[in-house]
């Protein structure tokens, strides 16, 4: 069977040491577990990269070592994802301002993904965004993608073993 391709942006990681919000925290950590799982293949990028090295220290060291602890395929961006990216911007997916957000969707979208797991409701994890990038990805040659939750994989996992 095919392995699931999972990219994970920087709310997905940033979450991973997150005191002040516990249960997404729990959710993150519970979601981590899973990456182990031989059913996936889980991405990052250089952009996922450089936003989490301006953390803060004692928060950085902590995720760094669980960053090692996991397999995770690092993608550069390139080219191909700035257009793609600049697209989901032109057609007002995404406002200019976050750019980094429309970058880690095409990022997925080119380096053909099934998923992008997220905890940014405010533009990416919405309805809006996911049916319009579906849309640009059909017009530009991409796949489908999904943009969900930790909990959504955590959940799926759980119906699965029941």
């Amino acid at each position: 069977m095919k392995k699931l391709k999972i990219y994970l942006d920087t709310s997905v990681i940033s979450h991973l040491q997150a005191d002040d919000v516990p249960e997404k925290m729990a959710k993150t950590l519970e979601f981590w577990e899973y990456l182990a799982n031989e059913e996936y293949e889980s991405y990052i990028s250089e952009l996922v990269i450089a936003e989490f090295n301006n953390c803060p220290e004692p928060k950085k060291s902590k995720l760094e070592s669980m960053l090692q602890q996991t397999p995770l395929i690092e993608l550069e961006v390139d080219d191909e994802v700035t257009a793609l990216a600049n697209r989901y911007m032109d057609e007002g997916l995404f406002p200019k301002r976050y750019r980094d957000d429309a970058i880690h969707v095409a990022l997925a979208s080119v380096y053909s993904c099934n998923v992008v797991v997220s905890w940014n409701f405010k533009h990416m994890v919405k309805i809006k965004t996911i049916l319009g990038v579906n849309g640009i990805n059909k017009l530009m040659g991409y796949a489908d993608i999904e943009i969900v939750t930790p909990e959504v994989i955590v959940g799926e996992e759980e119906d699965e073993n029941e």
